[in-house]
């Protein structure tokens, strides 16, 4: 009963910190998309959706797979040890994935913006070249 204790402290509290983790990227990180994908809403939500479920996937499968990791507690500081050091391990992955998101938005959403706006320029210049 001990050791189940502690994997349910562990699951709790690795999927909680997961969840506040992606909405407040999520919600934090629209604007900034906005930004990147040159002020085009739609595609910033929509990427930002696609970015929420890949990290809950790739973070939640990696929690998961932590839970086989480990020589099971049987006294109070092994069983702090135990759950603090699977925890922090869940927070390291954590904060990675959120600086590989950061740095493939930083790369591409650049780029996508960018392109964005070189289309909306020769769109607005189209009209023009018609009325000469």
């Amino acid at each position: 009963m001990f050791v189940s204790a502690i994997y349910a402290a562990y699951l709790a509290i690795s999927i909680g910190l997961t969840i506040w983790v992606a909405r407040t990227l999520s919600s934090n990180g629209e604007i900034f998309l906005i930004d990147c994908f040159g002020h085009d809403g739609e595609l910033a939500r929509s990427t930002n959706h696609l970015l929420v479920v890949g990290f809950y996937l790739v973070n939640l499968g990696f929690i998961l797979l932590a839970l086989q990791f480990g020589t099971p507690p049987e006294t109070l500081p092994e069983a702090i040890r135990f759950l603090s050091s699977k925890v922090g391990l869940a927070v390291i992955v954590l904060g990675a994935m959120h600086f590989f998101n950061m740095n493939a938005i930083a790369k591409f959403g650049r780029k996508v913006g960018g392109w964005l706006n070189e289309q909306k320029w020769a769109a607005q210049a189209r009209p023009a070249e018609r009325l000469e």
